[in-house]
């Protein structure tokens, strides 16, 4: 929603504030938008794996709507962590076995119907419970590999991140091609009336002004809200970390998902009280 109103304010101070004393029409160039945008796409293609090609064009949606996890997600997920753990202290971690195995058909998970269908949450918490079912015991070995398993993650995404920067910082470059092609266009026409020249020497220039607006104006800023999207949203597989690094070291589960509890900012935090309400409903399994 705000990411929408910021591009409102940018366009609409921009566009707004020159159609008091300019003629729109005169920045309506569609061939100028052809090279900038092309250009730039073309870039793009030539310097992405086709996964980052993917994940790029799917991002767009990220910096529309936002972190993807809000506070009932995480208040939620410290629910299935307590179950989790709860029936491995009563039970023993064997018997997560069939739960994390075929979390689809699980009585325990089908209790959390928001994280069952978050299959790259539910797969991160099954493969470390899978280790722990088979006699993982120490738990600074598997924070190391869940670390990696982050950072790869992490990496992933700052790719996509980083082929949208590319794109913004070379924007502007893009519309200086698009305008030195249009004063091409006006030397070739120098012979023209002062007044068609002075329409030619406007279309080129609107080259440059529509790759500085498109860069700082809105390929910038798409690549930060993606950025911190997706930052907030690592707070979310963290929280499992932490929360299973605490089981392995014999803490009870109250303690284990207070370690993931302590994890999150302010924003997304749930109360003490909340985590206390949610914990005496949580659902037992078998």
């Amino acid at each position: 929603m705000f990411f929408i109103i910021g591009l409102i304010v940018v366009f609409g101070s921009v566009v707004g504030a020159y159609s008091v004393h300019g003629s729109l029409s005169v920045l309506w160039q569609p061939l100028e938008f052809i090279i900038i945008f092309g250009a730039l796409i073309g870039a793009l293609i030539v310097a992405s794996p086709k996964h980052v090609l993917v994940g790029t064009l799917k991002s767009f949606a990220i910096a529309i709507k936002g972190a993807k996890y809000k506070q009932v997600h995480y208040l939620e997920l410290l629910g299935i962590l307590y179950a989790v753990f709860r029936l491995a202290k009563t039970k023993g971690d064997l018997a997560l076995e069939s739960h994390v195995e075929k979390p689809a058909e699980s009585r325990l998970f089908a209790n959390f119907p928001t994280f069952l269908a978050d299959h790259h949450a539910v797969e991160f918490l099954c493969d470390y419970l899978r280790l722990v079912t088979l006699g993982a015991k120490s738990p600074h070995d598997i924070e190391a590999i869940m670390e990696r398993d982050l950072d790869i993650h992490h990496q992933e995404q700052h790719a996509i991140v980083a082929s949208i920067q590319t794109i913004a910082d070379g924007a502007p470059a893009m519309g200086i091609v698009a305008a030195v092609l249009g004063v091409i266009v006006t030397m070739a026409s120098i012979t023209e009336p002062p007044e068609i020249l002075g329409k030619l020497i406007g279309a080129a220039l609107v080259g440059t002004f529509s790759g500085i607006l498109a860069s700082y104006g809105m390929l910038s800023p798409i690549a930060t809200a993606i950025k911190a999207a997706n930052e907030s949203d690592a707070a979310y597989l963290g929280c499992i970390k932490a929360a299973i690094i605490g089981h392995m070291q014999g803490y009870a589960p109250q303690i284990s998902i207070e370690f993931a509890h302590k994890q999150l900012g302010s924003n997304i935090r749930p109360t003490f009280a909340e985590v206390e309400a949610m914990i005496q409903t949580v659902p037992t399994a078998t």
